[in-house]
């Protein structure tokens, strides 16, 4: 079973510790603008686990924005070739939540490193993110093609964060 009947929330992964992920949903780090990272291999929770946190804040009156990171990016790459890249990023500051999906699936470019540090950068200790990643931490430089700017996303980041390392099989492979 993927959650459980009466809250919803999920509890499937034996790999995780149950009692932070039913604290992370009582959304305190929101409230803190703290960061929530879930890291592990394909098909493990972490989408569903973000997707949860997501849904909770919304039911409880909270604005939320969800997106891959590869979608992220070509959304700033557009504003940016447009002239609205102030705009964009203006709007991606304002949710109390943003999520993030999808890190270390495809790489990034150099330009589209640069316009996620500028995200980062805008909502460093002014609201949350809940972030997926396939990678680890020494992973990001190479994802992003620049562990100098990886690093000082991981900084930020990092700096008031959750994180919940999440170990086992794909799910999907059942």
């Amino acid at each position: 079973r993927m959650t459980r009947p009466t809250t919803g929330i999920p509890i499937f992964q034996p790999s995780i510790d149950r009692a932070q992920i039913l604290s992370l949903h009582e959304l305190t780090f929101i409230d803190r603008r703290e960061n929530v990272i879930f890291l592990g291999p394909a098909g493990v929770g972490k989408s569903h686990l973000a997707v949860s946190l997501a849904v909770t804040a919304a039911e409880r009156g909270k604005r939320v924005y969800f997106s891959t990171l590869s979608d992220l990016v070509l959304s700033l790459v557009e504003a940016e070739r447009l002239g609205k890249l102030r705009e964009r990023l203006s709007f991606l500051k304002q949710p109390s939540l943003l999520v993030i999906d999808e890190i270390g699936y495809l790489p990034v470019t150099a330009g589209g490193t640069n316009l996620f540090f500028q995200v980062i950068n805008a909502r460093y200790e002014r609201s949350s993110m809940v972030l997926t990643s396939n990678k680890t931490f020494k992973e990001w430089g190479s994802i992003f093609g620049d562990p100098v700017a990886a690093a000082a996303m991981l900084d930020r980041l990092l700096h008031h964060c959750h994180i919940v390392n999440i170990k086992g099989n794909s799910y999907r492979l059942r």
